[in-house]
């Protein structure tokens, strides 16, 4: 992802951010990128309308956290 902005993660690399929540719960945004299309863009939706966010967890990982997420 060299030099790209990414519409979920902003300037943090894709594989290094993973989910927070749901069935998709410890992949990584780049994982669900390549591999579920749709939840992808339904990610990007979320985090353009502010309903997600990046956290950083005491281990110093980055964890894509939905305070209120509800299943589709």
């Amino acid at each position: 992802m060299s030099g790209e902005i990414s519409p979920v993660t902003g300037i943090i690399e894709e594989d290094k951010v993973y989910i927070d929540f749901g069935d998709h719960e410890g992949k990584s945004i780049l994982e669900v990128s390549d591999t579920l299309p749709d939840f992808y863009d339904y990610l990007i939706e979320k985090k353009s309308t502010g309903q997600c966010m990046i956290r950083r967890g005491k281990d110093k990982s980055f964890r894509l956290y939905m305070p209120h997420f509800d299943r589709q």
